[in-house]
């Protein structure tokens, strides 16, 4: 058998072993999660060590008790989840309608200290969440809407601004500038080839923008705790699953089904994005 031969054999093998340890790295702890959710307390605390469940011992009860509102003896996640589904909604549109724009503007508009603006949009990530969460806790205290998802939704969309302003710029960037001033050579104005142009061309950006702007709108933590924990009735979903967990008399069982509603919107999220984002690629590469 040749060198080649040998060599070809052993990283076809290779392959797939990496590829399986990769998958089972990946999938097994989601499933473990989503499968104690499903497994009453009683079953688990006997076989505690166990991977696959009978199908027959499964329930869905753990389910209901997550999201039942605690005036009814539940969780009241369902509460958790709608504060979160608005604060992520909202502050994912009111980001893109400021971001949009501004990317736009950096990138194709010449102005004094436009080099220096481009420069400093990562500055606020020089420091740690906790500085700045000091000078909005104080801030937003004098609005008088720190205890609210207003505050909440404020400091998700300054936060996520300058990422989302990076992310849009450079692909604006990509986009010849050529397309444009023949659209002006046409008559079109700035707002037109903007709208009719340049944002369906930057549509598969825009779309994993919103997409990052939602996750981390979804499943931050810090400003949540700091600003939401004497409102129970405005927790987001993380904040609530935490609290949870600091609970001892709470069922291991009910933290499992708590992450899995946790993660699963995320997940739907990213399948329909992922969808769309191949769409305009494909339409991308017609037009070409």
């Amino acid at each position: 058998m040749s060198r080649l031969s040998v060599e070809r054999r052993t990283f076809g093998v290779l392959r797939w072993v990496t590829i399986v340890v990769l998958t089972l790295a990946s999938v097994f702890p989601f499933y473990y999660m989503a499968m104690m959710s499903f497994v009453p307390i009683e079953q688990l605390l006997l076989h505690p060590g166990r991977v696959f469940v009978p199908v027959e011992e499964l329930t869905t009860q753990t389910y209901s008790s997550v999201l039942a509102p605690t005036s009814e003896g539940g969780q009241g996640f369902a509460r958790f989840m709608r504060n979160s589904a608005f604060v992520s909604f909202v502050t994912t549109l009111l980001t893109l309608v400021v971001v949009v724009p501004a990317a736009y503007a950096v990138s194709r508009m010449t102005f004094r200290g436009r080099n220096q603006v481009n420069s400093t949009y990562f500055a606020v990530y020089l420091f740690p969440a906790i500085i700045l969460a000091i000078p909005l806790f104080v801030g937003l205290s004098a609005l008088g809407i720190r205890q609210s998802h207003v505050g909440l939704v404020l400091v998700y969309v300054a936060l996520t601004i300058p990422v989302s302003i990076h992310m849009l710029r450079n692909y604006f960037n990509t986009i010849p500038v050529t397309i444009e001033e023949a659209a002006r050579v046409d008559g079109a104005n700035r707002f037109q080839i903007m709208w009719l142009i340049t944002l369906p061309l930057a549509r598969p950006t825009i779309m994993s923008t919103a997409l990052y702007i939602f996750m981390i709108a979804w499943n931050e933590f810090l400003f949540a705790l700091l600003f939401l924990t004497a409102e129970p009735p405005l927790w987001t979903v993380s904040l609530g699953l935490s609290q949870l967990a600091s609970g001892i008399e709470v069922p291991k069982t009910i933290l499992m089904a708590g992450s899995v509603l946790l993660t699963v919107p995320i997940i739907i999220l990213y399948s329909i994005a992922e969808r769309a984002l191949t769409e305009g690629l494909t339409s991308g590469a017609d037009k070409g």
